[in-house]
């Protein structure tokens, strides 16, 4: 869940053009004559809280040189003391409960949430990236700093650290 993007439209983050290219491809199962589902886990912000969140992204706007690929999860560290809280474990359980033990397109770029799915004995068929033209400028910056962590980047280049110092979000408006 991610009250900024979903609810007030911030374009900082990919947790709205996540859910909504998870909507688009259960559409198209369904219209295949599939099936399709959606997850939505209440994470907000990483599971460190809604109000540390904004602080976050507050920070990361305002410190010296604006947002970047390369102090994302620095500026997460520095406020919350740790870049991630999520436990992800659980997370398979409500596919479970619905009895899947397939997944044949799997959206999401998080390795943990993967390795869960995957621990709890669902097999994912398929890691579905999330096209270009559906992240906003402003979360490439979020992007950039996960795929050069580790996460999941499907056919997208991963960055050097030198390059991430290219990948820097809008300015700051006082």
């Amino acid at each position: 869940e991610c009250n900024g993007s979903d609810v007030f439209g911030s374009d900082i983050c990919t947790c709205r053009p996540y859910l909504l290219h998870g909507i688009e491809e259960c559409v198209r199962a369904a219209q295949a004559g599939g099936a399709g589902i959606i997850v939505y886990n209440r994470k907000e912000g990483r599971a460190l809280g809604e109000v540390t969140k904004f602080m976050v992204y507050n920070a990361r706007k305002r410190q010296e040189g604006g947002d970047s690929a390369q102090n994302y999860f620095k500026r997460t560290a520095v406020i919350a003391g740790v870049e991630d809280m999520r436990f992800q474990e659980l997370m398979p359980d409500p596919l479970l409960w619905l009895g899947v033990k397939k997944i044949d397109r799997f959206i999401s770029m998080s390795d943990m949430k993967y390795d869960a799915i995957t621990s709890a004995g669902i097999e994912v068929v398929e890691r579905v990236d999330i096209p270009e033209e559906l992240i906003p400028a402003d979360a490439k910056v979020e992007i950039d700093a996960k795929m050069y962590a580790g996460y999941y980047s499907g056919n997208k280049q991963v960055k050097t650290w030198e390059e991430l110092n290219a990948t820097v979000g809008r300015e700051f408006e006082k």
